[in-house]
């Protein structure tokens, strides 16, 4: 008889294994609960950035000036950014931002330039006529080109006409090189265009 019971106690020692080995799995879960976490923060992180990108302006930077402050423990600096910005249909400013950072300052330069979009008069792709703008000690010289030539310029006078939305033109710099009077004296001469009805309205 005793040997009857022993026999029970000692079958169900096998029994809680199982259950030990079925505890494993349920471990595991969390890792998949963290990875799909991460995973959807992920995306919620993406999805802003993709719809900031989607801009209807043409931002370019043109210069970036670095500045030196010398002080006790060293040197300071800080940095300027002269950006362009334009919607390719006649519409473009010009924006300057300070930070002691490169990307805030770009930023700050993009948003002011948003901020001074101007209109400026265009015939199909090139201009209407010829046309000297000047700023500080920069000139730029702009004629109309025929379909085909392209945007020959350089610098920040090819940065201006492209965002502009000017693809056939040819230019020369007449002054400085100064990338901020250059860009200046560009808007300065596409500021100064006038269309033909334009023409024949001021002289009636």
């Amino acid at each position: 008889m005793s040997q009857e019971i022993s026999a029970p106690e000692n079958a169900a020692a096998p029994v809680e294994t199982p259950a030990t080995e079925a505890a494993a799995p349920v471990r595991e879960a969390p890792r998949g609960r963290g990875n799909g976490r991460q995973g959807g923060r992920r995306s919620d992180r993406r999805a802003p950035r993709q719809e900031a990108e989607a801009s209807e302006y043409m931002d370019k930077v043109v210069h970036i000036n670095r500045c030196a402050k010398v002080v006790k423990g060293g040197r300071r600096f800080s940095f300027a950014a002269l950006v362009v910005s334009g919607d390719g249909k006649g519409n473009v400013g010009i924006g300057y931002g300070k930070a002691k950072e490169v990307p805030d300052a770009i930023r700050k330069g993009t948003e002011r330039a948003h901020k001074n979009l101007v209109p400026v008069q265009l015939r199909n792709n090139t201009i209407p006529h010829e046309v000297l703008g000047s700023h500080d000690g920069g000139e730029v010289l702009l004629r109309p080109a025929a379909p085909g030539t392209g945007v020959i310029a350089g610098g920040g006078v090819r940065a201006v006409l492209e965002v502009a939305g000017v693809k056939d033109v040819l230019s020369k710099s007449l002054g400085s090189n100064n990338p901020g009077a250059l860009v200046k004296a560009t808007l300065d001469g596409l500021c100064k265009l006038r269309t033909l009805e334009q023409i024949r309205v001021a002289r009636s």
